[in-house]
């Protein structure tokens, strides 16, 4: 009988980063996911990405 369940990622997910912000930072976070269709983790790394890029 072969494996059940998903397969293995390539590039596997270890770390778990978690942060305190103010109800306004997360309101603007929350309005932005929801304007732009896409989960509060999606833009956080989005933005990540973007400081990375613009800062090098």
């Amino acid at each position: 009988m072969g494996k059940r369940g998903r397969p293995k990622l390539d590039v596997t997910k270890e770390r778990i980063v978690t942060i305190r912000m103010s109800n306004e930072n997360y309101r603007t976070l929350k309005e932005y996911s929801e304007k732009h269709q896409q989960t509060i983790t999606e833009t956080i790394k989005m933005g990540v990405d973007l400081l990375f890029k613009t800062h090098k």
